[in-house]
Protein backbone atom coordinates (compact mmCIF):
# COMPACT_ATOMS: atom_id res chain seq x y z
CA UNK A 1 0.00 0.00 0.00
CA UNK A 2 1.16 3.52 -1.03
CA UNK A 3 1.35 5.63 2.63
CA UNK A 4 1.16 9.76 2.30
CA UNK A 5 2.54 11.75 5.03
CA UNK A 6 1.36 15.18 4.50
CA UNK A 7 2.81 17.93 6.26
CA UNK A 8 0.39 19.38 8.85
CA UNK A 9 -1.76 23.22 7.71
CA UNK A 10 -3.60 23.75 10.79
CA UNK A 11 -2.39 27.09 12.44
CA UNK A 12 0.68 26.38 13.58
CA UNK A 13 1.08 22.72 14.11
CA UNK A 14 4.51 21.87 13.88
CA UNK A 15 3.96 17.76 14.48
CA UNK A 16 4.67 15.31 11.57
CA UNK A 17 2.00 11.76 11.66
CA UNK A 18 5.56 9.92 11.05
CA UNK A 19 9.12 9.96 12.31
CA UNK A 20 11.49 8.08 10.01
CA UNK A 21 12.06 5.45 12.20
CA UNK A 22 8.35 4.69 11.67
CA UNK A 23 8.86 5.09 7.75
CA UNK A 24 11.21 2.77 8.02
CA UNK A 25 9.27 0.02 9.60
CA UNK A 26 6.51 0.33 6.95
CA UNK A 27 9.12 0.31 3.97
CA UNK A 28 10.33 -3.06 5.39
CA UNK A 29 7.16 -4.45 6.01
CA UNK A 30 6.51 -3.95 2.44
CA UNK A 31 4.66 -0.85 1.82
CA UNK A 32 5.90 2.50 0.11
CA UNK A 33 5.76 5.93 2.11
CA UNK A 34 5.42 9.47 0.39
CA UNK A 35 6.49 12.07 2.30
CA UNK A 36 5.75 15.63 1.71
CA UNK A 37 8.87 17.55 1.31
CA UNK A 38 8.93 19.12 4.56
CA UNK A 39 6.85 17.65 6.47
CA UNK A 40 9.10 16.55 9.81
CA UNK A 41 11.46 19.45 9.77
CA UNK A 42 9.50 21.22 12.53
CA UNK A 43 10.12 18.22 14.69
CA UNK A 44 13.47 17.90 14.00
CA UNK A 45 12.85 15.16 11.09
CA UNK A 46 14.43 16.47 7.71
CA UNK A 47 13.63 15.10 4.50
CA UNK A 48 17.09 12.86 4.05
CA UNK A 49 16.36 11.24 7.02
CA UNK A 50 12.69 9.79 5.43
CA UNK A 51 15.36 9.60 1.87
CA UNK A 52 17.70 7.58 4.13
CA UNK A 53 14.89 4.50 4.50
CA UNK A 54 13.34 4.24 1.61
CA UNK A 55 10.69 6.94 1.98
CA UNK A 56 9.62 9.30 -1.72
CA UNK A 57 9.81 12.84 -0.81
CA UNK A 58 7.05 14.41 -2.67
CA UNK A 59 7.05 18.01 -3.02
CA UNK A 60 3.75 18.72 -2.40
CA UNK A 61 0.51 18.12 -0.71
CA UNK A 62 -1.52 17.07 -4.00
CA UNK A 63 1.09 14.83 -5.07
CA UNK A 64 0.73 13.15 -1.61
CA UNK A 65 -2.62 12.56 -1.48
CA UNK A 66 -3.02 11.75 -5.00
CA UNK A 67 -0.20 9.22 -4.70
CA UNK A 68 -1.71 7.55 -2.01
CA UNK A 69 -3.69 5.02 -0.72
CA UNK A 70 -3.99 5.79 2.52
CA UNK A 71 -3.13 8.99 4.09
CA UNK A 72 -1.70 8.98 7.93
CA UNK A 73 -1.98 12.35 8.83
CA UNK A 74 -1.98 14.26 12.80
CA UNK A 75 -5.12 16.99 12.87
CA UNK A 76 -8.28 17.10 11.19
CA UNK A 77 -8.37 17.78 7.11
CA UNK A 78 -8.65 21.80 6.92
CA UNK A 79 -10.57 23.29 4.54
CA UNK A 80 -8.05 23.33 1.84
CA UNK A 81 -7.69 19.39 2.13
CA UNK A 82 -11.20 18.38 1.92
CA UNK A 83 -10.86 18.42 -1.87
CA UNK A 84 -7.63 16.37 -1.85
CA UNK A 85 -9.08 13.36 -0.37
CA UNK A 86 -11.51 10.88 -2.52
CA UNK A 87 -13.36 8.12 -2.57
CA UNK A 88 -11.82 4.58 -1.55
CA UNK A 89 -8.82 6.42 0.27
CA UNK A 90 -7.80 5.39 3.48
CA UNK A 91 -7.28 8.46 5.97
CA UNK A 92 -5.96 7.62 9.89
CA UNK A 93 -5.57 10.68 12.00
CA UNK A 94 -7.46 12.52 14.94
CA UNK A 95 -10.52 13.53 13.65
CA UNK A 96 -12.65 15.10 16.92
CA UNK A 97 -15.83 15.02 14.29
CA UNK A 98 -18.26 15.69 16.88
CA UNK A 99 -16.93 19.41 17.49
CA UNK A 100 -17.32 20.05 13.94
CA UNK A 101 -20.51 19.74 11.81
CA UNK A 102 -18.64 21.60 8.76
CA UNK A 103 -15.77 18.73 8.75
CA UNK A 104 -18.09 15.74 9.45
CA UNK A 105 -19.84 16.89 6.75
CA UNK A 106 -17.14 17.21 4.47
CA UNK A 107 -15.49 13.62 5.35
CA UNK A 108 -19.14 11.93 4.76
CA UNK A 109 -19.00 14.04 0.67
CA UNK A 110 -15.20 12.73 0.26
CA UNK A 111 -16.06 8.99 0.12
CA UNK A 112 -12.69 7.99 2.09
CA UNK A 113 -12.53 5.78 4.60
CA UNK A 114 -11.88 7.62 8.19
CA UNK A 115 -10.07 6.40 11.02
CA UNK A 116 -9.96 8.19 14.04
CA UNK A 117 -6.80 7.78 16.44
CA UNK A 118 -8.93 9.30 19.66
CA UNK A 119 -11.68 6.03 19.40
CA UNK A 120 -9.99 3.39 18.86
CA UNK A 121 -10.13 1.56 21.79
CA UNK A 122 -8.16 -1.38 23.24
CA UNK A 123 -9.44 -2.91 27.23
CA UNK A 124 -11.58 0.48 27.62
CA UNK A 125 -8.75 2.75 27.26
CA UNK A 126 -7.88 4.93 24.62
CA UNK A 127 -4.04 4.22 23.50
CA UNK A 128 -3.77 6.69 20.14
CA UNK A 129 -5.15 9.32 22.65
CA UNK A 130 -3.14 8.60 25.85
CA UNK A 131 0.41 10.06 24.75
CA UNK A 132 -0.90 13.21 23.65
CA UNK A 133 -2.96 13.70 26.75
CA UNK A 134 -0.46 13.41 28.74
CA UNK A 135 1.54 16.49 26.83
CA UNK A 136 -1.96 18.48 26.88
CA UNK A 137 -1.99 17.86 30.73
CA UNK A 138 1.45 18.80 31.55
CA UNK A 139 1.11 22.10 28.87
CA UNK A 140 -2.04 23.17 30.49
CA UNK A 141 -0.50 23.83 33.86
CA UNK A 142 2.29 25.56 31.89
CA UNK A 143 -0.15 27.77 29.58
CA UNK A 144 -2.38 28.87 32.86
CA UNK A 145 0.67 29.78 34.47
CA UNK A 146 1.79 32.04 31.88
CA UNK A 147 -1.61 33.64 31.68
CA UNK A 148 -1.82 34.15 35.09
CA UNK A 149 0.72 36.82 34.72
CA UNK A 150 -0.52 40.43 34.43
CA UNK A 151 1.35 41.39 31.08
CA UNK A 152 -0.77 38.61 29.81
CA UNK A 153 -4.17 39.55 31.37
CA UNK A 154 -3.81 37.31 34.29
CA UNK A 155 -4.26 37.91 38.09
CA UNK A 156 -0.86 38.21 38.57
CA UNK A 157 -0.18 35.19 40.98
CA UNK A 158 2.40 32.81 40.97
CA UNK A 159 1.62 29.04 40.91
CA UNK A 160 3.61 27.91 43.96
CA UNK A 161 3.22 31.60 45.96
CA UNK A 162 6.66 32.20 48.23
CA UNK A 163 7.06 31.92 51.71
CA UNK A 164 4.66 33.89 53.44
CA UNK A 165 2.49 34.35 49.99
CA UNK A 166 -0.55 32.04 49.53
CA UNK A 167 -0.19 29.74 46.83
CA UNK A 168 -2.55 30.08 43.51
CA UNK A 169 -6.22 27.71 44.09
CA UNK A 170 -5.71 25.33 40.39
CA UNK A 171 -8.99 23.43 39.88
CA UNK A 172 -9.15 20.58 37.79
CA UNK A 173 -12.51 19.29 36.17
CA UNK A 174 -11.84 15.60 35.28
CA UNK A 175 -9.25 12.64 37.04
CA UNK A 176 -8.70 11.35 33.46
CA UNK A 177 -4.79 11.51 31.42
CA UNK A 178 -5.28 14.77 30.83
CA UNK A 179 -6.34 15.80 34.65
CA UNK A 180 -3.81 13.56 36.22
CA UNK A 181 -1.14 15.30 34.55
CA UNK A 182 -2.22 18.57 34.71
CA UNK A 183 -2.66 17.68 38.94
CA UNK A 184 0.52 16.35 39.00
CA UNK A 185 2.55 19.23 37.07
CA UNK A 186 0.38 21.72 39.50
CA UNK A 187 1.59 19.99 42.56
CA UNK A 188 5.02 20.29 41.39
CA UNK A 189 4.87 23.56 41.13
CA UNK A 190 3.76 24.20 44.20
CA UNK A 191 -0.35 25.31 43.82
CA UNK A 192 -3.02 24.22 45.66
CA UNK A 193 -4.98 21.72 43.51
CA UNK A 194 -8.89 20.30 43.28
CA UNK A 195 -9.04 17.60 40.90
CA UNK A 196 -13.05 16.92 40.47
CA UNK A 197 -13.95 13.64 38.89
CA UNK A 198 -17.04 11.25 38.79
CA UNK A 199 -16.13 8.20 39.27
CA UNK A 200 -15.24 7.18 43.30
CA UNK A 201 -12.85 4.43 42.60
CA UNK A 202 -11.01 6.75 40.00
CA UNK A 203 -10.87 9.46 42.97
CA UNK A 204 -9.92 6.76 45.46
CA UNK A 205 -6.75 6.12 43.09
CA UNK A 206 -5.93 9.66 42.57
CA UNK A 207 -6.11 10.21 46.25
CA UNK A 208 -3.38 7.70 47.03
CA UNK A 209 -0.96 8.67 44.44
CA UNK A 210 -1.01 12.42 44.18
CA UNK A 211 0.96 14.55 46.41
CA UNK A 212 -0.45 16.28 49.73
CA UNK A 213 -1.50 19.59 48.18
CA UNK A 214 -4.20 17.99 45.55
CA UNK A 215 -7.32 17.25 47.05
CA UNK A 216 -10.17 15.23 45.13
CA UNK A 217 -13.53 16.13 45.12
CA UNK A 218 -16.81 14.53 43.98
CA UNK A 219 -17.99 16.29 40.81
CA UNK A 220 -21.58 18.10 41.39
CA UNK A 221 -22.69 20.96 39.84
CA UNK A 222 -23.25 22.54 43.26
CA UNK A 223 -19.42 21.89 44.36
CA UNK A 224 -17.67 23.15 41.14
CA UNK A 225 -19.64 26.19 41.48
CA UNK A 226 -18.24 26.79 44.89
CA UNK A 227 -14.99 26.13 44.08
CA UNK A 228 -15.27 29.08 41.34
CA UNK A 229 -15.01 31.70 43.49
CA UNK A 230 -11.47 31.21 44.83
CA UNK A 231 -9.82 29.27 41.63
CA UNK A 232 -7.34 31.22 40.15
CA UNK A 233 -6.54 28.43 37.39
CA UNK A 234 -9.48 26.17 36.14
CA UNK A 235 -8.08 23.19 33.70
CA UNK A 236 -11.18 21.82 31.59
CA UNK A 237 -9.99 17.68 31.45
CA UNK A 238 -13.39 16.28 30.32
CA UNK A 239 -13.32 13.51 27.83
CA UNK A 240 -16.25 11.16 26.51
CA UNK A 241 -14.88 9.31 23.91
CA UNK A 242 -15.98 10.38 20.53
CA UNK A 243 -18.44 12.80 21.33
CA UNK A 244 -18.95 16.06 22.91
CA UNK A 245 -17.49 17.17 26.06
CA UNK A 246 -20.88 18.38 28.43
CA UNK A 247 -20.68 21.76 29.68
CA UNK A 248 -19.70 21.88 33.47
CA UNK A 249 -19.28 25.64 33.58
CA UNK A 250 -21.72 27.94 32.36
CA UNK A 251 -21.65 31.30 30.92
CA UNK A 252 -23.20 32.39 34.36
CA UNK A 253 -20.66 31.39 36.31
CA UNK A 254 -18.21 33.00 34.96
CA UNK A 255 -19.35 35.73 37.22
CA UNK A 256 -18.51 34.02 40.45
CA UNK A 257 -14.66 34.00 39.15
CA UNK A 258 -12.21 36.77 39.93
CA UNK A 259 -11.35 38.94 37.21
CA UNK A 260 -8.44 37.76 35.36
CA UNK A 261 -8.15 34.36 36.60
CA UNK A 262 -7.73 31.82 33.82
CA UNK A 263 -9.75 29.12 32.39
CA UNK A 264 -7.21 26.36 29.87
CA UNK A 265 -10.01 23.97 28.27
CA UNK A 266 -8.05 21.17 27.20
CA UNK A 267 -11.53 19.61 25.87
CA UNK A 268 -11.69 22.43 23.03
CA UNK A 269 -11.17 19.47 20.57
CA UNK A 270 -14.59 18.10 21.61
CA UNK A 271 -16.15 21.25 21.81
CA UNK A 272 -15.15 22.05 25.26
CA UNK A 273 -16.54 21.78 29.07
CA UNK A 274 -16.60 25.71 29.29
CA UNK A 275 -20.02 27.21 27.88
CA UNK A 276 -17.74 30.07 26.56
CA UNK A 277 -15.55 28.12 24.96
CA UNK A 278 -14.74 28.68 21.43
CA UNK A 279 -11.62 27.40 19.52
CA UNK A 280 -8.25 29.42 19.69
CA UNK A 281 -4.85 28.87 17.65
CA UNK A 282 -1.39 29.48 18.63
CA UNK A 283 -1.14 32.61 16.99
CA UNK A 284 -4.47 34.05 19.09
CA UNK A 285 -4.23 31.72 22.17
CA UNK A 286 -6.63 33.64 24.54
CA UNK A 287 -9.53 35.54 24.85
CA UNK A 288 -11.64 37.45 27.51
CA UNK A 289 -15.74 36.72 28.82
CA UNK A 290 -16.68 38.59 31.54
CA UNK A 291 -13.48 39.25 33.29
CA UNK A 292 -12.13 35.83 33.03
CA UNK A 293 -8.95 34.71 30.57
CA UNK A 294 -10.14 32.11 28.07
CA UNK A 295 -6.86 29.57 26.95
CA UNK A 296 -8.81 27.34 23.84
CA UNK A 297 -6.06 26.09 21.33
CA UNK A 298 -6.95 23.10 19.81
CA UNK A 299 -3.82 21.55 18.77
CA UNK A 300 -1.78 22.14 22.14
CA UNK A 301 0.78 19.71 21.81
CA UNK A 302 1.90 21.22 18.12
CA UNK A 303 3.70 23.56 20.35
CA UNK A 304 6.08 21.39 21.57
CA UNK A 305 6.44 18.94 17.86
CA UNK A 306 9.38 17.05 18.91
CA UNK A 307 7.89 15.30 21.99
CA UNK A 308 4.41 15.30 20.65
CA UNK A 309 5.43 13.77 17.36
CA UNK A 310 8.03 10.68 19.06
CA UNK A 311 5.04 10.13 21.50
CA UNK A 312 2.47 10.07 19.08
CA UNK A 313 4.21 7.79 16.79
CA UNK A 314 5.41 5.23 19.44
CA UNK A 315 1.34 4.69 19.42
CA UNK A 316 0.14 4.94 16.22
CA UNK A 317 2.91 2.68 13.87
CA UNK A 318 1.58 -0.62 14.88
CA UNK A 319 -2.32 0.39 14.22
CA UNK A 320 -0.57 2.50 10.81
CA UNK A 321 0.97 -0.78 9.40
CA UNK A 322 -1.65 -2.90 10.90
CA UNK A 323 -4.64 -1.01 9.19
CA UNK A 324 -2.30 -1.04 5.92
CA UNK A 325 -1.95 -4.65 5.52
CA UNK A 326 -5.48 -5.10 6.39
CA UNK A 327 -7.52 -2.12 4.59
CA UNK A 328 -10.51 -0.92 6.31
CA UNK A 329 -12.78 -4.09 4.82
CA UNK A 330 -10.73 -6.21 6.87
CA UNK A 331 -9.92 -4.16 9.00
CA UNK A 332 -13.52 -3.76 10.25
CA UNK A 333 -14.40 -6.90 10.07
CA UNK A 334 -11.34 -8.64 12.13
CA UNK A 335 -10.33 -6.24 14.44
CA UNK A 336 -12.78 -4.47 17.27
CA UNK A 337 -10.47 -1.65 17.89
CA UNK A 338 -10.02 -0.39 14.61
CA UNK A 339 -13.77 -1.02 13.97
CA UNK A 340 -14.19 1.61 16.74
CA UNK A 341 -12.03 3.80 15.23
CA UNK A 342 -13.72 3.89 12.15
CA UNK A 343 -16.05 7.10 12.35
CA UNK A 344 -17.49 7.20 8.20
CA UNK A 345 -17.23 4.21 6.06
CA UNK A 346 -17.71 5.12 2.42
CA UNK A 347 -20.17 8.19 2.90
CA UNK A 348 -21.46 6.74 6.01
CA UNK A 349 -21.81 8.01 9.99
CA UNK A 350 -20.30 4.81 12.27
CA UNK A 351 -19.63 6.98 15.15
CA UNK A 352 -22.49 6.95 17.49
CA UNK A 353 -21.00 9.50 19.54
CA UNK A 354 -20.81 11.93 16.45
CA UNK A 355 -24.42 10.81 14.96
CA UNK A 356 -25.67 11.86 18.92
CA UNK A 357 -23.79 15.24 18.49
CA UNK A 358 -25.72 16.13 15.03
CA UNK A 359 -28.44 14.37 15.60
CA UNK A 360 -27.22 12.18 12.18
CA UNK A 361 -27.73 8.90 10.91
CA UNK A 362 -26.18 5.81 12.26
CA UNK A 363 -24.26 3.05 10.43
CA UNK A 364 -22.80 0.58 12.12
CA UNK A 365 -19.23 -0.12 10.62
CA UNK A 366 -20.10 -3.55 10.21
CA UNK A 367 -22.49 -2.99 8.13
CA UNK A 368 -21.13 0.35 6.20
CA UNK A 369 -18.47 -1.37 4.97
CA UNK A 370 -20.52 -3.67 2.67
CA UNK A 371 -20.72 -0.57 0.38
CA UNK A 372 -17.02 -0.77 0.16
CA UNK A 373 -15.86 -1.32 -3.45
Amino acid sequence: MKIGVPTEVKNHEYRVSLTPAGADKLVAAGHQVLVQAGAGANSGFEDGAFAAVGAEVVADAEGVFAGSDMVVKVKEPQPQEYGLLREGQLLFTYLHLAAERELTGAMLECGASCFAYETLEVGGGLPLLTPMSEVAGRLSIQEGAKYLEKPMGGLGVLLGGVPGVPRAQVVILGGGVVGAHAARMACGLGADVTLFDLDVDRLRYLDEVMPRNCRTVFSTPMAIREHLETADLIVGAVLVPGAKAPKLVRRSDLKRMQTGSVIVDVAVDQGGCVETTRPTTHEEPTFVVDGVVHYCVANMPGAVPRTSTLALTNVTLDWTLRLANLGARAAINESEPLRKAANVIAGQLTCRGVAEAFEMRLVPAAEAVRALP
